[in-house]
């Protein structure tokens, strides 16, 4: 009835639409049942028979009732804070950077919905559009959870697209297909255990490598942000988490990033790291294990960016990246043009901005409170302008 919020705040049309005709519905049906039930206790308490049967049927209707109330507390997380000070604005702008992050398969696949909102914890997360929410219905939109703490810095967009590559693969059919191919690779004869963990980590890895292809350098800074813990974190080998370890889950970013974006800037910033968790006073078979991955590292990444799958329409998936422009190059070339008043960042895709800035940031041309600023004001010219 009330939406307490400007209008750049809000979510899309479509996603508004969408989430609305899902509630409505659903509530539609339950009320029309509940009647049916009311009509069918009359009728059966003159009887006074199956009353077994009874009360079973008003169990369902109270679990379906409870299933509603939960879709709706999904959404109302995401409303909510849209009425938030600064906060609502800065979402509406990430909606826009997220849906920005599947228009390189706009001509292969239809993009669904998304939405982005806060939550507390470490690990961003997304409700996958086409998924079940409570209840068995089909969430319509994709809402994405971005902790609260990512929200510093040009590294919000690394989480954020990482999470949006979870949606592409599954649009895209990229895991069950990479799976297929892995799991030959391990049945070879010189196969190795470094295949059995990428197998175990693909679902994630394929996520990591959309964030590297639409950012650039930015998506490996906004990782190590991320991953920055303790030791023992760092070299938690564990074919039970879909998670890579942390020491390796940067390594390939930088793997990927150099294969894609070729530049040294890729090798400077995995020296930088392994300077930062060294392999000294690790156990044997461990270090043993780190070893195996990094000798067949090259063809694993050969691999995975020559994959296509019949989605994607005779396409690999390194073709799906935009190389030209977000070549480190390129990259430091727009930055002059902006810089000299020759280019607006208004004029660029949301995920150009982040990469551009990710690239000065490590470039050293670019401070931290400069970078805060620029992106505050992109996501607020972001989401003024969306709809």
């Amino acid at each position: 009835m009330t939406m307490p919020m400007v209008k750049g705040a809000s979510v899309s049309e479509g996603s508004l639409k969408a989430v609305t005709e899902l509630l409505e519905k659903g509530k539609t049906e339950l009320r029309i049942k509940v009647h049916r039930f009311i009509d069918k206790i009359k009728s059966s308490h003159k009887r006074r028979d199956g009353i077994a049967q009874l009360q079973s049927e008003f169990a369902v209707l109270k679990l379906r009732f409870n299933s509603i109330l939960d879709q709706l507390d999904i959404f109302a997380d995401v409303m909510s804070q849209r009425a938030e000070h600064d906060v609502g604005i800065w979402l509406s702008g990430l909606d826009v950077l997220a849906e920005d992050g599947m228009v390189n398969i706009k001509k292969i696949a239809p993009l669904p919905s998304l939405m982005v909102y806060l939550d507390r914890g470490h690990g961003a997360a997304i409700r996958r559009a086409k998924t079940r929410l409570p209840g068995g219905d089909v969430n319509p939109v994709a809402v994405i959870q971005i902790p609260r703490e990512r929200m510093v810095g040009s590294g919000i967009a690394a989480s954020l697209i990482h999470e949006v590559g979870h949606q592409v693969a599954s649009l895209l059919d990229l895991v069950p297909t990479l799976k297929v191919e892995l799991l030959r690779k391990q049945g070879e004869r010189n196969s190795t255990i470094a295949w059995k963990y990428f197998d175990r980590w693909i679902s994630e890895i394929v996520c990591d490598v959309w964030s590297v292809g639409n950012l650039g350098v930015a998506a490996t800074l906004g990782l190590m942000g991320v991953v920055t813990l303790p030791n023992y974190f760092q070299f938690r080998l564990d074919l039970y988490d879909p998670h890579p370890a942390p020491y390796i889950r940067v390594q390939l970013s930088c793997a990927f990033g150099r294969k894609i974006y070729p530049h040294l800037q890729w090798e400077s910033l995995w020296q930088m790291w392994k300077g930062f968790y060294p392999l000294e006073g690790l156990k044997n078979e461990t270090v043993t294990i780190l070893t195996d991955m990094e000798k067949e590292m090259a063809a694993f990444v050969e691999l995975v960016l020559r994959h296509s799958t019949k989605e994607m329409k005779g396409q690999q998936l390194i073709t799906l990246f935009p190389l030209r422009e977000r070549s480190p190059g390129s990259l430091k070339h727009l930055f002059q043009l902006w810089k000299t008043r020759k280019a607006s960042l208004n004029d660029m895709p949301p995920t150009l901005v982040f990469a551009l800035l990710g690239q000065a940031k490590f470039d050293l041309v670019m401070g931290a409170a400069e970078e805060n600023y620029v992106l505050t004001k992109q996501l607020e010219h972001w989401a003024y302008t969306r709809n």
